[in-house]
This record gives C-alpha cells, structure tokens and sequence, in this order.
C-alpha cells in the first residue's frame, strides 16, 4: 500500500468535492393495469415512468398510466344524504338509528 503526501490526499479530496450531485430520478411505479402502487426515487424492477418533481410531491393515486404517461384522473365521487320521499327512515333525533316506518322518523336518501 502506498502512502499519499498530503498534497495528493487534499489533491484528491478537492477533485471528488467538485463533482456535481446527480439530480434524482422521481419514479412512479405501476402495475399492468396501470394503477400507481408507490413512488420511488429507487430502480426497482417492474413498470414504472420518469415524473417531474411537482408530480412527484403531488404524489396522487387517483390517476391511471396509460402508453407510459398520466391519462385519467379518476374523480372522486362524492354522494351525501338528503331528506327525500322515498328512503331508509331514519329516527328524527339520530340519522345513525334506522326506524320502522311505523315509528316517528325522516326519510334519508343520497343524493
């Protein structure tokens, strides 16, 4: 084993501090029916595209790959109940207790 002077160790040592960082590589990595299963910044074996680091720190599942790209969002759906007519009777007082229709109570539905 050879001795470096300290000339070629600081010598070294600038050389390895000058060479840039490599920028990371955001990865989304799907299944064959295109559903998102994680995001990774890793090479790890199976399907996956390259995002940029906005679509990265969204990190969203509700999207689909489609020919190596984002194609859909999925919209979330979204229902609420109403008081309708016609639906499950519900006591007035607590919307969570269902009730006979013999009984006091409110016709919940969603809307």
């Amino acid at each position: 084993m050879s001795k470096l002077t300290p000339e070629q160790f600081w010598a070294a040592l600038a050389s390895m501090a000058n060479q840039p960082e490599p920028e990371p590589i955001f990865r989304l990595y799907y299944n064959d029916s295109g559903v998102p299963l994680f995001y990774s910044m890793e090479h790890l074996p199976g399907n996956y595209i390259d995002l940029d680091p906005d679509t990265w720190n969204a990190a969203s599942f509700n999207i689909r790959i489609q020919d190596g790209r984002i194609e859909q969002l999925i919209q979330p759906q979204v229902y609420r109940l109403t008081v309708q007519d016609h639906g499950t009777a519900c006591d007035p007082r607590d919307i969570c207790v269902v009730v006979s229709e013999q009984q006091p109570h409110i016709k919940w539905s969603l809307a």
